[in-house]
Parts: C-alpha cells; structure tokens; sequence
C-alpha cells in the first residue's frame, strides 16, 4: 500500500506526464514566468502604494508651533491648546513668498 504522501507524488507525476504533450513546454516556463513576476511585482506595488499614502498623509499634517501637537489639515484649530492653525500656516508660507530674506549672500574669495 502506498501512503497517502506517496499517493500525492504519484498523482502529481501523472499530472505532469499529461500536461507536458498537451501543452507543451512553452505552457509551463509561461506558467513560472508569471507566477515569478507577481512574487516580485506585486510586493512593490504594495510598498509604492505606501510610499504615495505616506507622503499625501504627511502633506496634510499641520503642526502647532504653540504647543507641537500634530493634527490633519482638517481643523483649523489646535485640538490641545487652540491655536489657530491657519494662521500658522500662512506665517510659513509667508517665509517662502520673499525668497530675498532666505537666500544667503555668499563672496568669494581668491586664496593665493
């Protein structure tokens, strides 16, 4: 009698012996070609996914300058110590609308 482990061995051998004249070589290196491509694409699409959520999360995240809490775009005031956020934010984006005051003024100097 065979065991149930051997059986498994022998129906899969019969299969393979079916399958082979049927569809041919061609089948079965398509076959591990795909299921190879999904083992390596579909773990990448799931970390670029993540990558894309992270960075449109981290974009709507506002920080209080008062107190540090963090908060998502949605309140426009500060949930700990109620502070507005908009007004925050608009003092940042103020820093960058007068680049004058941002750039540093560098002169250069010859060394002999």
């Amino acid at each position: 009698m065979l065991n149930k482990m051997n059986k498994q061995l022998v129906i899969y051998f019969l299969m393979f012996l079916i399958v082979i004249p049927v569809f041919g070589f061609n089948f079965l290196f398509n076959l591990l070609g795909n299921i190879l491509l999904l083992i390596f694409l579909v773990p990448l699409l799931i970390l670029l996914t993540t990558l894309i959520s992270f960075n449109s999360l981290k974009s709507k995240i506002n920080i209080c300058d008062q107190c540090g809490n963090i908060s998502l775009g949605i309140n426009n005031d500060c949930s700990r110590c109620g502070a507005d956020l908009s007004d925050i934010n608009s003092k940042n984006f103020e820093k960058f609308k007068k680049p004058s005051e941002a750039t540093i003024e560098v002169k250069a100097e010859e060394i002999n």
